[in-house]
């Protein structure tokens, strides 16, 4: 039998700065949580809350590369997600920009890096820079902390 454990998720948005910065620790290799964002059977399996499937329609990650999700709910479409890959270096950093459907006049750009630390463990950091503070605030209010935590519990799960 087998214990996953869930890690803190520490989600900072500085007062009067369009930044969101996350930072949480697994129990596995920065290879395998890399794997985790770039492969689209993977990224579906954990990403969002527990209450959302994804749908990945297009995933091309690699550097220049595009991608494409919906989020689903009892088999009905909520929200469409869609970017493009501007860097991706395996095993170490994805920089991506990131756009909700709902709002096509608003893109964050999104830097994710990973840390090897001792005992096969890694550390994610992720900075995600919006158009406005007003904008990031409505990704806060949207329900994003609840999904991001989540999904990251799920992905311990699928890690484990």
């Amino acid at each position: 039998m087998s214990t996953v454990v869930h890690h803190e998720t520490a989600i900072d948005a500085p007062a009067g700065l369009p930044i969101i910065e996350i930072t949480r620790e697994f129990d596995a290799p920065a290879e395998a949580v890399f794997r985790a964002h770039a492969e689209p059977e993977l990224f579906a399996r954990w990403i969002g809350p527990r209450s959302i499937d994804t749908r990945v329609v297009e995933w091309d990650c690699s550097t220049g590369g595009r991608w494409r999700y919906v989020a689903e709910r009892d088999g009905e479409e909520v929200a469409t997600f869609f970017g493009s890959f501007h860097e991706v270096r395996p095993g170490e950093r994805i920089v991506q920009t990131f756009t909700w459907e709902g709002a096509p006049d608003s893109v964050a750009l999104e830097i994710l890096t990973l840390e090897e630390l001792d005992g096969g463990r890694c550390r994610l950091r992720a900075l995600s820079v919006g158009e406005s503070v007003e904008a990031r605030d409505q990704m806060i209010a949207s329900g994003m902390e609840a999904g991001i935590i989540e999904g990251y519990e799920q992905l311990d799960e699928l890690l484990g």
